[in-house]
């Protein structure tokens, strides 16, 4: 199970708004072994489209190297989807290379009549994804 703070799904969902119609994306980073999401680093998708993103390379190097001085790990990694529904692509199943975090998807679509945008959270390991429940708190 995912256990994000209200702030934190907040900025996620805000996020993935203000960069519609391209797709957003970024890590939650948390300090390391605890899985607890706490800092919010909204990147660039390089790629700047609509249906597909692109962490920059030097980009996530830099923020690779900044984790590791402030001993923290992503804790979630996300992304939006701006015209289908908040399930990994096998695109996104490629691109899940860490096995510890929880991947994090914002669709902006209305594709299942329940709003404005969906929040759903997942295990992607070994090429298997397992959706997961999502607990939103007020605080830590």
């Amino acid at each position: 199970m995912l256990t994000i703070n209200q702030a934190l799904y907040d900025q996620l969902v805000a996020h993935a708004r203000a960069d519609h119609p391209d797709e957003a994306c970024g890590v939650v980073a948390g300090p390391a072994g605890t899985g607890r999401a706490e800092r919010f680093i909204p990147m660039l998708n390089a790629a700047r489209s609509p249906t597909f993103y692109e962490f920059d390379s030097q980009d996530l190097l830099k923020l690779y190297r900044e984790m590791d001085d402030r001993d923290e790990e992503p804790v979630i990694v996300y992304h939006s989807h701006t015209a289908t529904e908040a399930y990994p692509s096998r695109t996104d199943v490629t691109y899940a290379n860490e096995p510890g975090a929880h991947y994090v998807l914002v669709s902006t679509a209305d594709t299942d009549g329940a709003g404005e945008f969906q929040f759903r959270s997942y295990r992607i390991v070994d090429g298997v994804i397992t959706e997961e429940e999502v607990e939103v708190v007020e605080a830590y």
